[in-house]
């Protein structure tokens, strides 16, 4: 038993810490939505439909080759 409690107190010691250092920190918390795309690479995933940013750049790319603008990556 005394080692069950010594181990769950140790558990809420690093639980403590990392929230302590993510407070102080002061970084939102950011998604993986996106990053693929930012590296100049297509969709590279299982999901059936891009995330939105993914699909917002993907309208933009759209509507420039509809005006006949192209851009070279």
């Amino acid at each position: 038993m005394k080692t069950l409690l010594l181990t769950f107190g140790l558990f809420l010691l690093v639980i403590l810490g990392m929230a302590v250092g993510y407070i102080f920190s002061k970084r939102t918390i950011k998604g993986s939505c996106g990053g693929i795309s930012s590296l100049g690479m297509k969709k590279v995933c299982d999901c059936d439909a891009p995330c939105d940013t993914l699909q917002k750049k993907l309208d933009e790319q759209k509507q420039q080759e509809s005006k006949g603008i192209t851009v070279d990556r």
